[in-house]
Protein backbone atom coordinates (compact mmCIF):
# COMPACT_ATOMS: atom_id res chain seq x y z
CA UNK A 1 0.00 0.00 0.00
CA UNK A 2 1.02 3.20 -0.85
CA UNK A 3 -0.43 6.62 0.05
CA UNK A 4 -0.91 8.52 -3.22
CA UNK A 5 -0.05 12.18 -4.11
CA UNK A 6 -3.75 12.58 -3.87
CA UNK A 7 -3.89 11.01 -0.69
CA UNK A 8 -1.47 13.17 0.71
CA UNK A 9 -2.37 16.37 -0.52
CA UNK A 10 -6.19 15.89 1.05
CA UNK A 11 -4.66 15.43 4.60
CA UNK A 12 -2.47 18.57 4.13
CA UNK A 13 -5.69 21.32 3.39
CA UNK A 14 -7.67 19.52 5.82
CA UNK A 15 -5.50 19.95 8.17
CA UNK A 16 -4.49 23.53 7.10
CA UNK A 17 -8.54 24.14 7.49
CA UNK A 18 -8.63 22.93 11.28
CA UNK A 19 -5.39 24.27 11.84
CA UNK A 20 -6.91 28.20 11.06
CA UNK A 21 -10.13 26.76 13.45
CA UNK A 22 -12.30 29.61 11.37
CA UNK A 23 -16.36 29.81 10.34
CA UNK A 24 -15.13 31.58 7.47
CA UNK A 25 -14.04 30.65 4.11
CA UNK A 26 -10.49 30.14 3.37
CA UNK A 27 -9.28 31.13 -0.61
CA UNK A 28 -8.13 28.09 -2.51
CA UNK A 29 -5.16 30.60 -3.36
CA UNK A 30 -4.44 30.81 0.45
CA UNK A 31 -4.21 27.25 1.12
CA UNK A 32 -1.96 26.22 -1.76
CA UNK A 33 0.14 28.71 -0.83
CA UNK A 34 0.92 27.84 2.59
CA UNK A 35 1.16 23.78 1.53
CA UNK A 36 3.23 24.73 -1.47
CA UNK A 37 1.07 22.82 -3.56
CA UNK A 38 -0.37 23.70 -6.86
CA UNK A 39 -3.45 25.35 -7.19
CA UNK A 40 -4.53 23.78 -10.03
CA UNK A 41 -3.96 20.10 -8.63
CA UNK A 42 -5.96 21.12 -5.67
CA UNK A 43 -9.06 21.97 -7.62
CA UNK A 44 -9.34 18.72 -8.14
CA UNK A 45 -9.11 17.76 -4.75
CA UNK A 46 -11.31 20.31 -3.02
CA UNK A 47 -13.77 19.37 -5.82
CA UNK A 48 -13.62 15.63 -4.12
CA UNK A 49 -13.78 16.53 -0.62
CA UNK A 50 -17.05 18.58 -1.46
CA UNK A 51 -18.35 15.83 -2.81
CA UNK A 52 -17.70 13.35 -0.44
CA UNK A 53 -19.02 15.83 2.24
CA UNK A 54 -15.79 16.55 4.27
CA UNK A 55 -15.68 20.42 3.22
CA UNK A 56 -17.87 23.21 2.23
CA UNK A 57 -17.02 25.62 -0.89
CA UNK A 58 -18.47 28.68 -2.01
CA UNK A 59 -17.70 30.98 -5.11
CA UNK A 60 -17.01 34.87 -5.08
CA UNK A 61 -15.90 37.38 -3.44
CA UNK A 62 -15.16 36.16 -0.04
CA UNK A 63 -15.70 32.71 -1.36
CA UNK A 64 -13.41 29.80 -0.46
CA UNK A 65 -13.57 26.25 1.38
CA UNK A 66 -14.00 25.16 5.10
CA UNK A 67 -14.15 22.14 7.23
CA UNK A 68 -18.23 21.05 7.56
CA UNK A 69 -17.26 18.93 10.10
CA UNK A 70 -15.35 19.67 13.63
CA UNK A 71 -11.48 18.46 13.61
CA UNK A 72 -12.29 15.77 16.00
CA UNK A 73 -15.14 14.19 13.76
CA UNK A 74 -12.89 13.77 10.62
CA UNK A 75 -10.47 10.09 10.76
CA UNK A 76 -7.02 10.03 8.78
CA UNK A 77 -9.08 6.94 7.11
CA UNK A 78 -11.91 8.79 6.09
CA UNK A 79 -10.29 11.54 4.82
CA UNK A 80 -7.67 9.26 2.49
CA UNK A 81 -11.04 7.23 1.18
CA UNK A 82 -12.90 10.41 0.21
CA UNK A 83 -9.69 11.36 -1.52
CA UNK A 84 -10.82 7.76 -3.84
CA UNK A 85 -7.76 6.23 -1.67
CA UNK A 86 -7.85 2.41 -1.18
CA UNK A 87 -5.72 1.35 2.09
CA UNK A 88 -5.85 -2.35 1.03
CA UNK A 89 -2.29 -3.71 0.79
CA UNK A 90 -3.58 -5.93 -2.35
CA UNK A 91 -5.51 -5.36 -5.08
CA UNK A 92 -8.00 -8.79 -4.43
CA UNK A 93 -9.18 -6.74 -1.00
CA UNK A 94 -9.76 -3.31 -2.83
CA UNK A 95 -13.92 -4.38 -3.61
CA UNK A 96 -15.74 -4.90 -0.44
CA UNK A 97 -16.19 -8.39 -2.01
CA UNK A 98 -12.98 -10.22 -3.29
CA UNK A 99 -13.49 -11.41 -6.92
CA UNK A 100 -9.90 -13.20 -7.16
CA UNK A 101 -10.70 -16.70 -8.63
CA UNK A 102 -7.99 -17.88 -6.14
CA UNK A 103 -9.45 -16.53 -3.03
CA UNK A 104 -10.96 -19.81 -1.79
CA UNK A 105 -7.44 -21.53 -2.05
CA UNK A 106 -5.27 -18.54 -1.15
CA UNK A 107 -2.92 -18.96 1.78
CA UNK A 108 -1.43 -15.89 2.33
CA UNK A 109 -5.03 -14.16 1.80
CA UNK A 110 -5.65 -14.55 5.68
CA UNK A 111 -2.69 -12.47 6.34
CA UNK A 112 -3.57 -9.98 3.78
CA UNK A 113 -7.10 -9.85 5.13
CA UNK A 114 -5.64 -9.30 9.45
CA UNK A 115 -3.12 -6.52 7.72
CA UNK A 116 -6.17 -4.63 5.90
CA UNK A 117 -7.73 -4.74 9.48
CA UNK A 118 -5.04 -3.25 11.03
CA UNK A 119 -4.08 -0.59 8.59
CA UNK A 120 -7.87 0.14 8.87
CA UNK A 121 -8.13 0.54 12.53
CA UNK A 122 -4.90 2.46 12.57
CA UNK A 123 -6.20 5.50 9.96
CA UNK A 124 -9.62 5.46 12.04
CA UNK A 125 -7.98 5.50 15.14
CA UNK A 126 -6.22 9.09 14.36
CA UNK A 127 -8.44 12.13 14.63
CA UNK A 128 -7.91 15.07 12.47
CA UNK A 129 -7.95 17.27 15.42
CA UNK A 130 -4.72 15.29 16.99
CA UNK A 131 -2.59 15.98 13.85
CA UNK A 132 -2.97 19.97 14.59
Amino acid sequence: MMISTRGRYALRVMVDLAERDTEEYVALREIAESQDISEKYLEAIVKRLVREGLIRGTRGKGGGYKLSKKPNQYTVGSILKAADESLAPVACLETEKNSCERADICKVLPMWEKLNVMIDIFFEGITLDMLV
